[in-house]
């Protein structure tokens, strides 16, 4: 069992009050003091945790929480109480969710990304539900005048055995309520959890289904009016002039104008997007209306001057500039390929390998390439304003409030204390959603138009707007002695507009000489984290590569992956190297015994690949079959360490999700340019996996871990790509360098013929 001190910051640990109707709030941040708030002296203090969630106990004994983190489909909704409830010691049914609006004075970290949210919860949330436990438990000590010790607790109940005394959670949480929080409580063994490690239903599940409003999409308000904006056709445009007399005329418009982002010289934070700061809005009665004036709207651009700002990420002031020009796909190709030629700014040097390579008996040198990507978000951009002279109300889909308002209140000229965000459900998010200009956008309407607004883009908008996974280029070398064994390794990787290596990750750490480079290109193309930013990509390439490298070694490529990690284990390179080798390999492992590696089905093509970030670990195996020229994809086996699994239903959905995301952008991704524009701006042009497409059967197993959770929405979707590759090459005999890997295929068929 262990013990946790809940005096991190007195300050911000208060004591709890006492509801109105009976009850108890204990609410908690482990991060900073919290500011009493006219509510909250009134009678309803918060102490605060780090996630700055709290916990309600009714005097019916039911529990809420209120999540502060926005959900867009990785079940932290679910959880995250889950863990709460595990250490309160309630029944499952006992517990109700409900979603906090944004509130900087209560709440901490709002914020949904990263794959963390579980990870930086657990403890918070463990440590909130066993304080309240044990002032439930202080509370019937007093009443019965016994030693807190003797008393049990199960299933939202406290009783005393010796003399048969029992009551509900709910009998003494005023009295409970009145009491100091204890300065440390002790956590359950990990052996004795019986909610966590149970798969339960995502808790917004019915309403999802029976379509219940919990979209932005769906708010209404009387009065309200519709927006639609209208953003430069190409990337290092903007607007020059236009009339809006001819759609003055039309049914239901209301107005015509433009609004700017950023007002001048303001600093924008990592989160605020750089395309298009001046947009035009058309204002009407309908959604409809809008779109049809929209349609017919017409206006002048003209190519937009270099621009420079100042970006605040995450503390440190970094200058932008912002390119001019229309940029092309066959450009940026060209721009690549020379770039790939130059020396990069090192990252990381082991050994000597510049020496390595010159004495080497072989040298294997291979590059991958792959396209921007465009994110698509099943639920449209959208977001419902209502600003005052005083006070503005935004509702909307972010996963990164803290980030947005600060540019709200500079737009709007407003205090933030006089801005109130609500958090909405997301349709979809994946990295999307922590741009949210959108807010910004709705809220200048409103004030604009003096009324309440409701601002919802059509899938062009969104497609042709940016916030793209970037393009990216890897070089990967590896020196071989004259016993055919690596003797050195060496990466060189960029991108439009950044680079994507990660130069601590593996096979850093398992090789005398290694090396890492990185590039990378300007240019006015917007760019934004896309699912397991970075590492959606180089874990492709850096997969690929091993596997050539196993083949030109004669090893089996899993074996040949074990005895890297096996010198990364036993005596390894370097002393900054990011992942334990260990549980790398035992992924592969588990992935080798549940494919059944060495005796796939008859027929079929596997393809393996692992890899590791946002703290966790995943093996793949990926079985194919050709249908002619067309793939069809049988089997995906997956080995996961991500510590304790919560949820594991839920954990097993959302890594098949991320399986078929992956196989999807692999086969189809692709978005380029041609002076400026995106070529592709709707689903009949973007392609993307259907349904039939997908594997016919997915197994995803986790690795049984005593460890502390870590990421789990991210990391299953890297590896994906070179099993893809990897099974394909098998299954072809030819090797695709360049995503996406269908018109590839499509090209090798045609040429055959």
């Amino acid at each position: 069992m262990t013990t946790v001190n809940t005096k991190l910051n007195r300050r911000s640990f208060l004591k709890v009050s006492a509801l109105a109707g009976g009850g108890m709030v204990l609410s908690f941040s482990w991060l900073a003091g919290c500011k009493p708030s006219p509510e909250e002296t009134l009678g309803m203090p918060k102490e605060w945790f780090e996630l700055n969630s709290y916990i309600k106990i009714g005097e019916n004994g039911a529990v809420t929480l209120f999540s502060p983190n926005p959900e867009f489909g990785s079940n932290v909704k679910t959880s995250m109480p889950m863990i709460l409830a595990e250490e309160l010691g309630v029944n499952w049914k006992q517990v109700i969710v409900e979603q906090a609006d944004f509130f900087p004075e209560r709440f901490d970290r709002q914020f949904t990304g990263g794959s963390q949210g579980i990870r930086q919860g657990w403890i918070p949330l463990r440590t909130a539900g066993a304080t309240a436990r044990a002032m439930l438990i202080a509370a019937a000590a007093q009443t019965w005048k016994v030693d807190p010790k003797e008393i049990s607790t199960e299933n939202g109940h406290l009783e005393h055995k010796a003399s048969g005394k029992k009551v509900q959670y709910g009998q003494v949480a005023s009295l409970a309520a009145t009491l100091e929080v204890p300065e440390e409580v002790k956590l359950k063994d990990i052996q004795n959890f019986t909610i966590i490690g149970t798969s339960k239903k995502n808790v917004d599940g019915k309403k999802i289904v029976t379509g219940q409003p919990m979209y932005a999409i769906d708010h209404k308000v009387e009065g309200m009016k519709y927006a639609a904006i209208v953003h430069p056709p190409a990337f290092g445009m903007r607007i020059k002039s236009f009339e809006k007399s001819s759609l003055m005329g039309m049914p239901g418009i209301q107005d015509v104008f433009t609004i700017k982002l950023f007002k001048e010289g303001y600093e924008r934070n990592f989160f605020d997007t750089t395309t298009f700061p001046e947009v035009i809005a058309i204002v009407g009665n309908s959604t409809w209306e809008v779109l049809q004036a929209k349609k017919a709207f017409q206006a002048e651009w003209e190519n937009a001057p270099e621009s420079k700002f100042t970006m605040d990420a995450f503390g440190n002031k970094i200058p932008v500039t912002v390119p001019a020009g229309l940029e092309n796909t066959s450009d940026h190709k060209a721009k690549m390929a020379e770039y790939i030629q130059k020396s990069g700014n090192i990252l990381r040097r082991d050994g000597d390998p510049e020496a390595a390579f010159q004495k080497a008996a072989k040298v294997i040198e291979r590059t991958y390439n792959a396209p921007f990507l465009a994110h698509n978000t099943m639920e449209p951009i959208n977001c419902f304003a209502d600003v005052k002279s005083d006070k503005a109300v935004i509702y909307g889909p972010t996963q990164a409030p803290e980030f947005i308002m600060n540019t709200l209140a500079q737009a709007l000229d407003l205090p933030k204390e006089n801005i109130q965000i609500n958090l909405a459900r997301m349709g979809g998010g994946f990295g999307r959603r922590a741009y949210s200009h959108h807010m910004v956008e709705a809220a200048l309407i409103s004030q604009k138009i003096q009324a309440p607004v409701k601002m919802v883009y059509t899938r062009e908008d969104d497609m042709g707007y940016g916030i793209y996974r970037p393009t990216y280029s890897a070089t990967y070398r590896a020196a071989l002695d004259e016993n055919n064994q690596l003797v050195a390794f060496h990466v060189k990787a960029g991108g439009i507009p950044e680079t994507p290596i990660h130069p601590n990750r593996f096979p850093a750490g398992a090789i005398d000489h290694y090396l890492a480079e990185s590039w990378e290109i300007p240019s006015n193309i917007t760019i934004g984290a896309f699912r397991a930013p970075r590492s959606n990509f180089i874990a492709g390439a850096e997969q690929s590569f091993l596997d050539e490298l196993a083949e030109e070694m004669g090893k089996d490529p899993i074996e040949f992956r074990l005895e890297l990690l096996k010198r990364a284990q036993t005596n390894p390179v370097g002393e900054n190297n990011d992942y334990d080798p260990k549980r790398y390999a035992g992924v592969l492992e588990l992935v080798r015994e549940k494919s059944k590696w060495s005796n796939p089905p008859a027929g079929v093509h596997r393809g393996v690949s692992a890899y590791f970030c946002h703290n966790s670990y995943v093996a793949e195996v990926l079985d194919l079959k050709m249908e002619g020229s067309t793939p069809k994809v049988e089997n995906v086996y997956a080995a996961v360490d991500c510590g304790i699994v919560v949820n594991p239903d839920a954990a097993a959905n959302m890594g098949e999700g991320a399986i078929v995301d992956g196989i999807g952008n692999a086969f189809f991704g692709e978005l380029a340019f041609e002076n400026g524009k995106p070529t592709k701006r709707n689903f009949d042009q973007y392609r993307m996996i259907r349904q039939q497409e997908a594997p016919k059967n997915i197994q995803v197993h986790f690795v049984d871990s005593t460890e502390d959770p870590t990421g789990l929405g991210e990391p299953l979707f890297p590896p994906v790509f070179a099993a893809v590759a990897n099974a394909l090459y098998k299954a072809t005999g030819k090797r695709l360098y360049d995503q996406p890997f269908q018109p590839k295929l499509e090209e090798m068929s045609n040429l055959l013929r």
